[in-house]
Protein backbone atom coordinates (compact mmCIF):
# COMPACT_ATOMS: atom_id res chain seq x y z
CA UNK A 1 0.00 0.00 0.00
CA UNK A 2 1.44 3.24 -1.17
CA UNK A 3 2.02 6.06 1.16
CA UNK A 4 -0.69 8.66 1.84
CA UNK A 5 -1.36 11.75 3.88
CA UNK A 6 -3.69 12.07 6.97
CA UNK A 7 -4.82 15.13 4.98
CA UNK A 8 -5.87 12.93 1.81
CA UNK A 9 -7.42 10.04 3.65
CA UNK A 10 -9.11 12.23 5.72
CA UNK A 11 -10.83 14.49 2.94
CA UNK A 12 -11.43 11.15 1.33
CA UNK A 13 -13.32 8.96 4.00
CA UNK A 14 -15.11 12.09 5.50
CA UNK A 15 -16.79 12.74 1.99
CA UNK A 16 -17.48 8.88 1.98
CA UNK A 17 -18.66 8.83 5.89
CA UNK A 18 -20.84 11.84 5.46
CA UNK A 19 -22.61 10.63 1.55
CA UNK A 20 -23.30 7.54 3.76
CA UNK A 21 -24.53 9.08 6.79
CA UNK A 22 -27.03 11.32 4.82
CA UNK A 23 -28.43 8.51 2.84
CA UNK A 24 -29.18 6.28 6.07
CA UNK A 25 -31.35 8.89 7.38
CA UNK A 26 -32.67 10.33 4.07
CA UNK A 27 -34.36 6.21 3.58
CA UNK A 28 -35.36 5.88 7.11
CA UNK A 29 -39.17 5.18 7.11
CA UNK A 30 -39.82 7.96 9.88
CA UNK A 31 -41.26 11.42 10.93
CA UNK A 32 -39.96 13.75 8.54
CA UNK A 33 -39.04 15.93 12.26
CA UNK A 34 -37.05 13.22 13.94
CA UNK A 35 -35.01 12.49 10.58
CA UNK A 36 -34.50 16.41 10.13
CA UNK A 37 -33.18 16.73 14.15
CA UNK A 38 -31.09 13.56 13.53
CA UNK A 39 -29.11 14.79 10.16
CA UNK A 40 -29.07 18.66 11.82
CA UNK A 41 -26.73 16.99 14.10
CA UNK A 42 -25.18 14.64 12.24
CA UNK A 43 -24.33 17.25 9.10
CA UNK A 44 -22.83 19.62 11.68
CA UNK A 45 -19.31 18.37 10.82
CA UNK A 46 -16.79 18.04 13.33
CA UNK A 47 -13.27 15.96 12.99
CA UNK A 48 -15.25 12.72 13.07
CA UNK A 49 -12.35 11.37 14.91
CA UNK A 50 -13.93 8.44 15.68
CA UNK A 51 -14.58 6.68 11.84
CA UNK A 52 -10.87 8.32 10.98
CA UNK A 53 -9.62 5.87 13.63
CA UNK A 54 -11.38 3.05 12.60
CA UNK A 55 -10.75 3.47 8.81
CA UNK A 56 -6.84 4.00 9.97
CA UNK A 57 -6.56 1.18 11.77
CA UNK A 58 -8.03 -0.99 8.92
CA UNK A 59 -5.30 0.85 6.87
CA UNK A 60 -2.60 -0.50 9.00
CA UNK A 61 -3.35 -3.99 8.45
CA UNK A 62 -3.27 -3.49 4.82
CA UNK A 63 -7.10 -4.02 4.44
CA UNK A 64 -9.62 -1.71 2.56
CA UNK A 65 -11.04 0.61 4.93
CA UNK A 66 -14.42 1.59 3.20
CA UNK A 67 -15.40 -1.81 4.40
CA UNK A 68 -15.72 -0.48 7.84
CA UNK A 69 -17.79 2.15 6.56
CA UNK A 70 -20.76 0.98 7.97
CA UNK A 71 -19.56 0.33 11.22
CA UNK A 72 -18.26 3.72 11.15
CA UNK A 73 -21.34 5.51 10.19
CA UNK A 74 -22.79 4.02 13.24
CA UNK A 75 -19.85 5.10 15.73
CA UNK A 76 -20.84 8.59 14.49
CA UNK A 77 -24.09 8.10 15.28
CA UNK A 78 -23.29 7.30 18.87
CA UNK A 79 -20.76 10.18 19.20
CA UNK A 80 -23.48 12.54 17.97
CA UNK A 81 -26.24 11.42 20.35
CA UNK A 82 -24.10 11.82 23.27
CA UNK A 83 -23.59 15.43 22.14
CA UNK A 84 -27.53 15.76 21.57
CA UNK A 85 -27.65 14.64 24.95
CA UNK A 86 -25.16 16.31 26.52
CA UNK A 87 -26.40 19.70 25.30
CA UNK A 88 -29.32 19.43 27.02
CA UNK A 89 -30.73 21.78 30.09
CA UNK A 90 -30.27 18.68 32.13
CA UNK A 91 -26.95 18.04 31.11
CA UNK A 92 -24.28 20.57 30.15
CA UNK A 93 -27.21 23.66 29.29
CA UNK A 94 -25.39 24.66 26.25
CA UNK A 95 -26.66 26.67 23.88
CA UNK A 96 -24.12 26.61 20.83
CA UNK A 97 -22.70 23.03 19.43
CA UNK A 98 -19.98 23.41 16.40
CA UNK A 99 -20.89 27.32 16.00
CA UNK A 100 -24.47 27.08 15.71
CA UNK A 101 -27.27 26.12 17.70
CA UNK A 102 -27.70 22.93 19.84
CA UNK A 103 -30.23 20.35 18.75
CA UNK A 104 -33.06 21.38 21.36
CA UNK A 105 -32.84 24.92 20.76
CA UNK A 106 -33.77 23.78 17.15
CA UNK A 107 -35.89 21.32 17.75
CA UNK A 108 -37.14 21.38 21.47
CA UNK A 109 -35.97 19.08 24.35
CA UNK A 110 -38.73 16.23 23.40
CA UNK A 111 -37.41 15.71 19.76
CA UNK A 112 -33.65 15.93 20.81
CA UNK A 113 -33.65 13.80 23.31
CA UNK A 114 -35.96 11.25 20.50
CA UNK A 115 -33.42 12.42 18.02
CA UNK A 116 -30.57 10.91 20.26
CA UNK A 117 -32.19 8.04 21.05
CA UNK A 118 -33.06 7.17 17.25
CA UNK A 119 -29.69 7.60 16.45
CA UNK A 120 -28.23 5.61 19.45
CA UNK A 121 -30.23 2.62 18.69
CA UNK A 122 -30.33 2.97 14.65
CA UNK A 123 -26.64 2.56 15.17
CA UNK A 124 -26.53 -1.25 16.19
CA UNK A 125 -29.30 -2.04 13.47
CA UNK A 126 -26.99 -0.87 10.63
CA UNK A 127 -24.09 -2.99 11.81
CA UNK A 128 -26.70 -5.78 11.97
CA UNK A 129 -28.55 -5.20 8.79
CA UNK A 130 -24.71 -4.63 6.76
CA UNK A 131 -24.41 -6.28 3.39
CA UNK A 132 -20.72 -5.73 4.24
CA UNK A 133 -19.00 -9.16 3.14
CA UNK A 134 -16.66 -8.32 5.83
CA UNK A 135 -19.29 -8.78 8.41
CA UNK A 136 -20.08 -11.96 9.47
CA UNK A 137 -22.50 -13.16 11.95
CA UNK A 138 -19.36 -13.29 14.46
CA UNK A 139 -17.90 -10.46 13.70
CA UNK A 140 -21.30 -8.17 13.67
CA UNK A 141 -21.83 -9.52 17.24
CA UNK A 142 -18.02 -8.62 18.60
CA UNK A 143 -18.13 -5.10 17.02
CA UNK A 144 -21.79 -4.58 18.77
CA UNK A 145 -20.99 -5.97 21.82
CA UNK A 146 -17.95 -4.01 21.99
CA UNK A 147 -19.55 -0.47 21.02
CA UNK A 148 -22.12 -1.52 23.25
CA UNK A 149 -20.08 -2.29 26.26
CA UNK A 150 -18.36 1.42 24.96
CA UNK A 151 -21.60 3.33 25.00
CA UNK A 152 -23.23 1.96 28.05
CA UNK A 153 -23.01 1.84 31.75
CA UNK A 154 -19.69 0.60 31.51
CA UNK A 155 -17.87 3.45 29.27
CA UNK A 156 -19.56 6.54 28.36
CA UNK A 157 -23.02 6.77 30.05
CA UNK A 158 -20.82 5.81 33.39
CA UNK A 159 -18.58 8.79 32.70
CA UNK A 160 -21.31 11.20 32.25
CA UNK A 161 -22.66 10.30 35.65
CA UNK A 162 -19.38 10.12 37.10
CA UNK A 163 -18.79 13.68 35.44
CA UNK A 164 -21.83 15.33 36.69
CA UNK A 165 -21.74 13.92 40.26
CA UNK A 166 -18.19 15.35 40.02
CA UNK A 167 -19.06 19.34 39.56
CA UNK A 168 -18.91 21.65 42.44
CA UNK A 169 -16.56 18.84 43.98
CA UNK A 170 -12.36 18.86 44.16
CA UNK A 171 -11.63 15.20 41.84
CA UNK A 172 -8.01 13.82 42.62
CA UNK A 173 -6.28 12.53 39.33
CA UNK A 174 -7.61 8.70 39.65
CA UNK A 175 -11.30 10.23 39.37
CA UNK A 176 -10.64 12.42 37.08
CA UNK A 177 -8.80 10.07 34.37
CA UNK A 178 -11.97 7.97 35.06
CA UNK A 179 -14.15 10.12 34.02
CA UNK A 180 -11.63 11.05 31.63
CA UNK A 181 -11.43 7.21 30.28
CA UNK A 182 -14.97 6.15 30.25
CA UNK A 183 -16.85 9.41 29.29
CA UNK A 184 -14.29 10.10 26.07
CA UNK A 185 -12.13 7.08 25.82
CA UNK A 186 -13.93 4.35 25.51
CA UNK A 187 -15.58 5.04 22.56
CA UNK A 188 -12.35 6.00 20.95
CA UNK A 189 -10.73 2.79 22.04
CA UNK A 190 -14.09 1.07 20.64
CA UNK A 191 -13.62 2.74 17.03
CA UNK A 192 -9.84 1.52 17.19
CA UNK A 193 -10.77 -2.60 18.46
CA UNK A 194 -13.21 -2.43 15.57
CA UNK A 195 -10.79 -1.79 12.94
CA UNK A 196 -9.00 -4.06 14.50
CA UNK A 197 -12.03 -6.70 14.79
CA UNK A 198 -12.86 -6.59 10.73
CA UNK A 199 -9.35 -7.11 9.92
CA UNK A 200 -9.15 -10.77 12.08
CA UNK A 201 -6.58 -8.81 14.39
CA UNK A 202 -4.51 -11.33 17.13
CA UNK A 203 -5.15 -10.69 21.00
CA UNK A 204 -2.04 -9.52 21.32
CA UNK A 205 -2.40 -6.68 18.46
CA UNK A 206 -6.09 -6.03 19.92
CA UNK A 207 -4.37 -5.47 23.33
CA UNK A 208 -1.56 -3.08 22.07
CA UNK A 209 -4.16 -1.30 20.11
CA UNK A 210 -6.45 -0.60 22.62
CA UNK A 211 -3.63 0.49 25.07
CA UNK A 212 -2.67 2.75 22.42
CA UNK A 213 -6.47 3.94 22.16
CA UNK A 214 -6.46 4.39 25.79
CA UNK A 215 -3.88 6.58 26.23
CA UNK A 216 -4.85 8.50 22.70
CA UNK A 217 -8.54 8.81 24.59
CA UNK A 218 -6.70 10.51 27.90
CA UNK A 219 -4.79 13.07 25.78
CA UNK A 220 -8.03 13.50 23.20
CA UNK A 221 -9.46 15.41 26.69
CA UNK A 222 -6.62 16.66 28.01
CA UNK A 223 -6.39 18.69 25.50
CA UNK A 224 -10.04 19.25 25.40
CA UNK A 225 -9.39 20.81 29.03
CA UNK A 226 -6.64 22.87 27.83
CA UNK A 227 -9.26 24.19 24.80
CA UNK A 228 -11.52 25.22 27.18
CA UNK A 229 -9.62 27.11 29.39
CA UNK A 230 -7.41 28.80 26.14
CA UNK A 231 -8.77 27.86 22.95
CA UNK A 232 -10.41 30.19 20.53
CA UNK A 233 -14.03 30.09 20.73
CA UNK A 234 -14.60 30.78 16.83
CA UNK A 235 -12.27 27.58 16.60
CA UNK A 236 -14.10 24.93 19.19
CA UNK A 237 -17.70 26.44 18.32
CA UNK A 238 -19.15 26.91 22.11
CA UNK A 239 -17.98 29.34 24.96
CA UNK A 240 -14.46 29.24 26.37
CA UNK A 241 -14.20 28.81 30.30
CA UNK A 242 -18.08 26.46 30.38
CA UNK A 243 -15.50 23.92 32.52
CA UNK A 244 -14.54 26.91 35.00
CA UNK A 245 -18.24 28.12 35.11
CA UNK A 246 -19.78 25.09 35.97
CA UNK A 247 -17.36 24.10 38.37
CA UNK A 248 -16.08 20.92 36.82
CA UNK A 249 -12.58 19.17 37.95
CA UNK A 250 -10.31 19.44 35.17
CA UNK A 251 -6.47 18.78 34.28
CA UNK A 252 -5.53 22.25 34.57
CA UNK A 253 -7.79 23.08 37.48
CA UNK A 254 -5.57 20.15 39.39
CA UNK A 255 -2.45 19.80 37.75
CA UNK A 256 -2.22 23.49 36.71
CA UNK A 257 -2.12 24.34 33.25
CA UNK A 258 1.70 23.42 32.76
CA UNK A 259 1.43 20.15 34.05
CA UNK A 260 -1.71 19.25 31.91
CA UNK A 261 0.43 20.25 29.19
CA UNK A 262 3.22 18.08 30.73
CA UNK A 263 0.68 14.86 31.18
CA UNK A 264 -1.09 15.37 27.30
CA UNK A 265 2.38 15.16 26.38
CA UNK A 266 3.08 11.88 28.56
CA UNK A 267 -0.03 10.01 27.03
CA UNK A 268 1.12 10.99 23.46
CA UNK A 269 4.57 9.93 24.14
CA UNK A 270 3.17 6.75 25.36
CA UNK A 271 0.35 6.81 22.56
CA UNK A 272 3.53 6.38 20.05
CA UNK A 273 5.38 3.97 21.63
CA UNK A 274 2.87 1.43 21.43
CA UNK A 275 2.44 2.21 17.83
CA UNK A 276 6.02 1.78 17.48
CA UNK A 277 5.36 -1.98 18.56
CA UNK A 278 3.48 -2.77 16.38
CA UNK A 279 4.80 -4.64 13.02
CA UNK A 280 1.84 -2.79 10.99
CA UNK A 281 1.54 0.63 8.82
CA UNK A 282 0.52 3.00 11.58
CA UNK A 283 1.90 6.16 9.85
CA UNK A 284 -2.20 7.16 9.81
CA UNK A 285 -2.62 6.49 13.45
CA UNK A 286 0.47 8.48 14.15
CA UNK A 287 -0.51 11.14 12.25
CA UNK A 288 -4.00 11.35 14.08
CA UNK A 289 -2.16 11.39 17.27
CA UNK A 290 -0.17 14.20 16.74
CA UNK A 291 -3.87 15.89 15.47
CA UNK A 292 -4.88 14.89 18.73
CA UNK A 293 -2.33 16.43 20.68
CA UNK A 294 -1.88 19.52 18.71
CA UNK A 295 -5.84 20.00 17.70
CA UNK A 296 -7.51 23.94 18.06
CA UNK A 297 -11.09 22.64 18.11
Amino acid sequence: MQPISLDSFSVKYKTLLETQLKARIDNLSAPPVIKESMEYSLSAGGKRIRPLLLFATMHAFGENPEKGLDAAAALEMIHTYSLIHDDLPSMDDDDLRRGRPTNHKVFGEAIAILAGDALLTYSFQLIANSQNDQFSAEIKLKIIEAIAKAAGPEGMVGGQVADMEGEEKKLNKNELEYIHIHKTGKLLIASVLTGAILCNASDEQIGKLKDYAQHLGLAFQIRDDILDLVGDEALIGKPVGSDEYNQKSTYPSLLTLHGAKKELDIHIGQAKDILNELTLQTELLEAITDLVANRNN
